[in-house]
C-alpha cells in the first residue's frame, strides 16, 4: 500500500491527517471534555501537538504499524476527528482509537467511522483482531463498540495514570476492553 487509504461511507470520508486540519485539530483537542475522555490527550493541546500527531501518522504509514486517520464529512471534507490502528505486527493485531469533535457527538458519526476502520483493518491490513478500550467513565464509546458488534473482553481497575497539570493531580482509571476477531467479523 503506497498510498495512503481513502475510506468513504455514507457520510463521512476517513483519510490522511493534513497540515492544513491542524486549526480544527488544536480547537477539536483543544476542549477539556475531549481529553476528560480520552486516556493521553494533552491538555491543553496546542499546534505543536498537532504536528506532532501528523508526524507520527505518517511515520506510523510509513512503518506499516499505525494508521491514524481523519475523520471528515464527505460534502465539506472539513475535519471533525480522528481515528486510528494501532497495529502489533508480532501479534497480527490492533488497538483502535478514536475521538470526535464535541458538536458532532451522538450523530452516529463515530460508529460509522469506526465500522469503516474494522472493515479496512480485518479486508485491507489482514489483521486477526481489533481491540478497543474505554475510561468507564465514557460510556459512549462503549456503545459505539456495541453497535459496530465488538464483544466485552476485559475490565481493567485502576489500569492506566491519567496525568494532571501537577503530579497532585494524577488519578488512576479504570478501562473496558472490547474486541473483534476476524472470525467474529466474518460472522457479521
Amino acid at each position: 500500500m503506497d498510498q495512503f487509504p481513502k475510506l468513504t461511507t455514507e457520510r463521512l470520508i476517513v483519510d490522511q491527517i493534513k497540515l492544513s486540519d491542524i486549526p480544527n485539530i488544536v480547537a477539536y483537542a483543544g476542549n477539556i471534555k475531549i481529553v476528560e475522555n480520552t486516556r493521553s490527550m494533552p491538555h491543553p493541546y496546542y499546534e505543536e501537538d498537532a504536528i506532532a500527531w501528523i508526524n507520527m501518522a505518517n511515520s506510523g504509514f510509513k512503518a506499516k504499524d499505525n494508521y491514524m486517520f481523519a475523520i471528515r464529512f464527505c460534502d465539506t471534507l472539513s475535519f471533525i476527528g480522528g481515528i486510528g490502528l494501532t497495529i502489533d505486527l508480532e501479534n497480527n493485531r490492533a488497538e483502535l482509537g478514536y475521538w470526535l469533535a464535541e458538536d458532532y457527538w451522538n450523530m452516529g458519526l463515530t460508529t460509522e467511522a469506526v465500522k469503516a476502520i474494522l472493515k479496512f483493518g480485518f479486508e485491507n491490513l489482514n489483521l486477526n483482531k481489533i481491540f478497543a478500550v474505554y475510561l468507564t467513565s465514557n460510556v459512549a464509546s462503549g456503545r459505539v463498540m456495541i453497535k459496530n458488534g465488538m464483544v466485552k473482553e476485559a475490565e481493567f481497575k485502576d489500569h492506566d495514570i491519567k496525568r494532571g497539570h501537577t503530579v497532585e493531580d494524577n488519578m488512576y482509571v479504570s478501562l473496558i476492553q472490547y474486541r473483534m476477531t476476524k472470525s467474529e467479523y466474518k460472522s457479521l
